[in-house]
């Protein structure tokens, strides 16, 4: 395949889900893999006709952050690609989250984005080319209840990767982001939950969430989302937005056209909220 921004490609998040998918999708086509999560030892392994490289990222933490990229930088000569895919969801009443819940929220998913992109871009904008990518949701474009700091969180991170794509460009770097709808990972295991003891959203809550874990658990797969972002990596002038699954697709164009109170009710109704 064409590879118009390199062979090497850092991807956040990557010990699980989607960036594990998509470190062992990239590596098969012969990338150069930097597989970076918060807990993982320095290590390499060939992997297909590529390479994998595990490096310790804690994409909250701006001297860890430095540290990775710049051993990159030193090991691989270039980033060419970066994919974002750390992340990870709280739950519960708008009402009820403590602020310290959703500022951690907000540090991992969108803060944590900015962060890598801080450090990667420089190398980019000094080779003329590169490619960001950033793992968003439908949660961006159809607001889940009980579930408002992370939709908020996904939705900000589009709001910045629209913005970036324009300002980049001059310097030969495009920038996209992915929207899958709910996939099988570990992500719903991984998620966080208000204090629902005595709250008055307690059962509505916990009724909502057994929806969505029901649905994740029969959702797509974490490598039919790794393939949408390889066939974002070959293109020169990738789209803004890539919505993955026909369904989705189809649900987000319908978001955009019928009335908002229908919308509302649809999500009302799926997910038993009164």
């Amino acid at each position: 395949m064409k590879k118009p921004y390199g062979k090497v490609i850092l991807i956040t998040g990557a010990s699980s889900g989607i960036g594990l998918a998509a470190a062992q999708c990239f590596a098969k086509e012969g990338y150069t893999v930097w597989s970076a999560s918060r807990r993982c030892e320095r290590k390499s392994a060939p992997y297909g006709t590529g390479i994998i490289h595990t490096i310790p990222m804690d994409v909250c933490d701006e001297h860890s952050v430095k540290l990775a990229v710049e051993t990159i930088l030193i090991e691989s000569g270039e980033i060419g690609i970066v994919l974002h895919s750390a992340g990870w969801g709280i739950a519960g009443a708008a009402e009820d989250m403590p602020l310290e819940q959703v500022k951690a929220q907000m540090e991992t998913n969108y803060y944590g984005v900015l962060r890598v992109n801080r450090a990667v871009l420089p190398a980019m904008r000094e080779k003329k080319r590169g490619l960001v990518l950033a793992v968003s949701s439908m949660a961006a474009v159809l607001s889940v209840p009980f579930q408002s700091h992370y939709c908020s969180s996904k939705r900000a991170l589009e709001a910045y990767i629209e913005t970036l794509r324009m300002e980049v460009r001059a310097y030969g770097i495009r920038a996209a982001h992915i929207q899958p709808g709910d996939t099988k990972t570990k992500f719903g295991s991984a998620r966080q939950f208000a204090e629902l003891e005595d709250s008055p959203y307690e059962q509505q809550c916990r009724r909502s969430v057994a929806i969505m874990e029901r649905d994740e658990r029969s959702g797509h797969t974490a490598e039919s989302v790794a393939k949408v972002a390889l066939r974002l990596a070959g293109r020169k002038n990738p789209p803004f937005r890539v919505t993955c699954g026909v369904e989705y697709k189809l649900l987000r164009i319908l978001s955009g056209v019928v009335p908002q109170w229908f919308v509302e009710r649809l999500l009302r109704n799926k997910y038993k909220v009164n």
